[in-house]
């Protein structure tokens, strides 16, 4: 961050925004303005070259065909991963957070490399989807409440040693592997399945975004009574007998 202004970077919102992950930016957009901090937005197209001077970006989830394309325009453009090595916060979800691995199964049923962000392979499940509210304890290091959140993917993600489980499930199924996992961190790059939006179901997941590119230990106070009474609801409903 610099010149005091957050930069927030919507990354492919043309490719990846099928689930209404876009309100991610909109939640991390709206926290940020609550602490007065001045925010310049950016929506870049996959036919647009990705900034590199980015504090935060947003990812979202998408179908097979949309995340091939948005994964070989990334790798062509290269930038992101310049931001990485910049210092910059990476926040994927689902086709996203696969795109951040070393490699995914595509529309075609073939291997598409991803960005190597994170160590994280992904491969396509033979069995049932993973469909439903998602219940999980997030990594006690990041020090946040449970995670809420709803997932629909056929993906199986395998972490890597350098990977961190970003949560363990109560309930649903996060990474397909068996083992609980959901989601993977590295520094300040953290994948998830989650859609909901995830981060309007956790907002401070948001905040610990805005801690990071602001290299703060805290943020002021604010009014979360309305994001309380989300979450309440769908961890109720994630815990109803099926």
């Amino acid at each position: 961050m610099s010149d005091n202004q957050l930069r927030v970077v919507w990354v492919y919102p043309d490719l990846l925004s099928t689930y209404g992950d876009q309100g991610n930016v909109l939640v991390v957009e709206r926290r940020a303005r609550q602490r007065g901090l001045d925010v310049a937005r950016l929506d870049v197209r996959s036919d647009q070259p990705i900034p590199t001077s980015g504090d935060i970006y947003l990812i979202g989830g998408g179908e097979d065909r949309p995340q091939r394309l948005a994964a070989e325009r990334l790798r062509r453009d290269g930038h992101l991963y310049q931001a990485v090595q910049n210092g910059a916060i990476v926040f994927a979800v689902c086709a996203g957070y696969q795109i951040l691995g070393h490699e995914f199964v595509n529309d075609l049923g073939q291997r598409e490399p991803g960005l190597g962000l994170l160590d994280v392979t992904t491969t396509r499940g033979e069995g049932e989807r993973c469909v439903g509210d998602v219940l999980a304890d997030i990594d006690p290091r990041l020090g946040l409440p449970p995670l809420t959140g709803f997932e629909n993917h056929q993906g199986i993600t395998h972490l890597g040693p350098t990977a961190r489980p970003f949560a363990r499930v109560q309930i649903g199924k996060g990474n397909g592997t068996g083992d609980g996992t959901e989601g993977a961190f590295n520094d300040t790059v953290f994948g998830t399945y989650m859609h909901g939006p995830v981060l309007a179901r956790n907002p401070l997941i948001a905040d610990l975004l805005l801690k990071l590119a602001l290299d703060v230990n805290a943020l002021p106070p604010t009014d979360d009574r309305w994001y309380e009474a989300l979450r309440n609801e769908r961890i109720a409903a994630a815990q109803q007998p099926a």
